[in-house]
């Protein structure tokens, strides 16, 4: 009767220690992410190169218009190569404002696709 007590004991405390640890590791992997992520946000946003607009053409070829410096350039982007094909002037490129409102609201979609939904 002991030997089933103290092992049910030691079952519950082997199980305990695994899900910490899985807590644990998994807490760690969730802080290393936005971390890193963080970390290639300020990189990417220190540079020089931006992508102001992309047209997929084929499944793997596309045009992209590229603000290098204070240049704009158009280049086709294919499996295997990158080419430019002209140099725009900044008159000739429409920069498009990003607004605050664009942002996607889960609880407007959610709700709209609601209202759309058939009634029955």
């Amino acid at each position: 009767m002991l030997l089933t007590i103290s092992s049910g004991w030691e079952a519950f405390i082997q199980f305990f220690t695994v899900a910490v640890i899985f807590v644990l590791v998994l807490g760690l992997t969730y802080l290393t992410t936005r971390w890193t992520a963080g970390f290639q946000k300020n990189r990417l946003n220190q540079t020089n190169i931006e992508v102001i607009d992309t047209v997929k053409l084929t499944a793997n070829k596309y045009i992209q218009i590229i603000r290098c410096g204070s240049k704009y350039l158009a280049v086709a982007i294919c499996k295997d190569t990158v080419t430019v094909l002209t140099e725009l002037t900044e008159e000739e490129v429409e920069l498009s404002v990003k607004q605050e409102n664009d942002k996607f609201n889960f609880h407007e979609i959610l709700e709209k696709a609601k209202s759309a939904r058939p009634k029955k």
